[in-house]
């Protein structure tokens, strides 16, 4: 391995096995699920909360077909990739999920990028290209940036770093699984 791995186990989990099962809505939702709740939890249940989330709706609107799908692809085949990957424990037998000790590793891997917000790591890298922009402007002498002093635009290129990382660590908390009743992707009642 290169070392990208779930930390901890006698057989470790490439960062690559984390992010195909992670890859998934349902997927990451079952994660929510275990986190919210702790124990061990019944298909039944977990199917039932998975729908309503994806439907946006309470537990008790989930229709018979809305659970009964994805029951069948959570049972099929999303847990038992889930389990084949050590990432949660599934007894098909007795229809029950489990946490493992390295579910809660995987908050480090789950960046939520809600549908009408710009993914931080492209703000980091236009912020860098615009600083790089602005220091080659300073560098050949290009009015009107002249008219700062070096030390002014270094400190401007600071603080706006700065509060940029203050800013995302801010609300990458609130982003956490673990922080939020419903996971980050649902959509929030107004």
């Amino acid at each position: 391995m290169t070392g990208q791995t779930l930390t901890g186990r006698s057989t470790a989990i490439s960062k690559g096995d984390i992010f195909e099962v992670l890859r998934n809505r349902r997927r990451r939702f079952v994660l929510h699920y275990l986190k919210r709740f702790g124990g061990p939890v019944s298909l039944s249940d977990l199917a039932t909360q998975v729908a309503a989330w994806e439907h946006n709706r309470d537990v008790e609107q989930v229709t018979s077909d809305e659970r009964r799908r994805v029951y069948t692809t959570l049972q099929q085949t999303h847990l038992e990739k889930m389990a084949s990957v050590g990432i949660i424990d599934y007894d098909a037998t007795e229809g029950v999920v489990s946490r493992t000790p390295y579910t809660d590793e995987l908050t480090v891997y789950l960046e939520v990028v809600p549908d009408d917000e710009f993914p931080w790591r492209e703000y980091y890298l236009s912020l860098g290209a615009i600083s790089s922009a602005l220091v080659v402007a300073l560098w050949t002498g290009i009015y009107p940036f002249t008219l700062l002093s070096d030390l002014t635009w270094a400190s401007l290129i600071a603080v706006t770093f700065t509060f940029s990382a203050v800013y995302h660590t801010y609300t990458g908390e609130e982003m956490k699984i673990e922080q939020q009743d419903v996971p980050p992707e649902v959509p929030a009642d107004d």
